[in-house]
């Protein structure tokens, strides 16, 4: 139990020490995952690009690993990038608003989006998101410098506020959704059980299995 929250706390620490762009460049879905990895000896620290060579060497203090060279696997250190959208092309199709992880990208269905600038991490996910292509990383205000030196901890922490309430607001999302479909499969059963006479048993048998099969996974997948 010790040796567990030993490993929390490390990677808490690590975590803080991630700039929070939320990426994936690392290999891992979010920079807290990344920071459990590493934590548990299971990644390197020399796997984020945004945080550079100045990060490595703060996760090295933090770690106690010897200080390497950033992996070129995963990217290579840059001045910052923030997404722009070209609004004359831009579709109204919200793939990107649903891929943007810190949710700096404002706009509604049909209608075209902009990208607050201040408020996004150059992660790039929204791009592969773009069926036209209106997407493009431009250079931030901080163009010249890299890595920590463009990029402070209260953006970081911003960031991950950011993040957190993207997650929320996602999980919320999907239950909603999962609601409105579980009541659909309700109104569907009881339209079969009331139809049962015109069926015969084993036609009704298969339909109230796959309404009731759309059920279980709907409150499978509610909170408690």
């Amino acid at each position: 139990m010790a040796l567990h929250s030993e490993q929390a706390q490390l990677s808490a620490r690590i975590d803080a020490a991630l700039p929070q762009t939320q990426c994936t460049r690392c290999g891992y879905p979010n920079c807290r995952r990344y920071a459990e990895a590493i934590a548990s000896g299971q990644a390197p620290i020399n796997r984020c690009p945004p945080g550079g060579a100045e990060g490595i060497v703060r996760l090295s203090e933090i770690t106690g690993q010897p200080v390497l060279p950033l992996d070129p696997v995963h990217g290579n250190e840059g001045p910052r990038r923030v997404a722009v959208i070209d609004e004359t092309w831009c579709i109204g199709c919200t793939l990107c608003i649903k891929a943007c992880p810190v949710d700096c990208i404002v706009g509604a269905s049909k209608l075209m989006h902009t990208v607050i600038e201040a408020d996004c991490t150059g992660c790039e996910l929204c791009i592969p998101a773009c069926p036209v292509d209106c997407i493009e990383l431009h250079p931030a205000p901080s163009a010249k410098a890299t890595g920590w030196a463009a990029w402070s901890a209260p953006q970081a922490e911003t960031a991950r506020s950011r993040y957190a309430w993207h997650q929320l607001r996602t999980v919320r999302s999907e239950r909603e959704n999962d609601e409105r479909l579980a009541a659909r499969a309700a109104m569907k059963l009881a339209d079969l059980a009331a139809h049962s006479r015109l069926d015969g048993d084993e036609a009704l048998a298969r339909k109230k299995a796959v309404v009731e099969a759309a059920l279980a996974r709907a409150r499978s997948r509610a909170p408690g």
